[in-house]
């Protein structure tokens, strides 16, 4: 992993974590133990000097809402996410100016009396005075993931390495909740996975991170401190590269 792995290059990231982690053990909602460990996690690593760029998921609203409001249009569905995001933005970012670091929302969704309007211009611009950045509101287009829009953002701000929080150490050649023999990959590249179809993200965000070089960390984010492990330390996730 050597060749591939050079964490003293990370001077960017941009942070991708789903909107059901928010909710904890719960369906729906947000854990406030969870919130406090994320809001910790993010400022351990902005004390190392990184630009952060975070982007949330929407699932802890949305997907509850989903299942009760059957039948919904795809895309009406597509942005009641979106808003979903803003709003976990603004609930994880109160969390950490409470804790006195500066922060911005920014959304690709025009809400001016709520947060910024996303453009790289203003982020970057954000990013260089030391504020930790949500990038909410998707790409700001139905039919694409959050996933993607990490991915995008990681690309149109020139992030050095897109880490991805999930509820399992990284890549896995099946699933290993449900297969206990699932092989572990410690690297693998993007041809690679995008050749074994492997579930841990939207393909098109693979694609997207693989035709500009974008490295990514897939780890485990329930285990407090492992953020921080993700980005710098080799034996912490998987590293997808180019």
């Amino acid at each position: 992993m050597s060749e591939f792995f050079k964490p003293e290059k990370i001077q960017r990231i941009v942070i991708k974590i789903s909107g059901e982690f928010l909710a904890g053990s719960k369906s729906i909602g947000y854990d406030h133990s969870v919130l406090e460990q994320l809001a910790d996690d993010f400022i351990t690593i902005k004390k190392m000097g990184l630009g952060i760029g975070i982007v949330l998921g929407g699932g802890n609203f949305f997907r509850g809402a989903k299942e009760e409001i059957k039948g919904i249009d795809r895309i009406t569905g597509d942005h009641v996410g979106m808003l979903a995001t803003v709003q976990n933005s603004l609930i994880l970012g109160d969390y950490i100016r409470r804790r006195n670091y500066q922060i911005e929302v920014f959304s690709s969704i025009e809400m001016d009396r709520v947060c910024r309007f996303y453009t790289p211009s203003n982020v970057d611009n954000a990013m260089n005075k030391g504020k930790i950045c949500f990038l909410a509101g998707g790409t700001g287009n139905p039919y694409f993931t959050t996933d993607t829009a990490a991915v995008l953002r990681a690309v149109e701000l020139k992030a050095d390495l897109v880490v991805k929080g999930t509820k399992v150490d990284g890549v896995y050649s099946t699933d290993p909740v449900k297969n206990s023999n699932a092989i572990f990959f410690p690297e693998i590249s993007y041809d690679e996975l995008l050749a074994k179809r492997l579930n841990v993200m939207d393909m098109t965000a693979f694609s997207l991170a693989r035709d500009h070089h974008i490295a990514m960390k897939i780890f485990n984010i329930t285990k407090p401190g492992n953020l921080s492990g993700a980005i710098f330390k080799k034996d912490v996730g998987t590293l997808i590269y180019s």
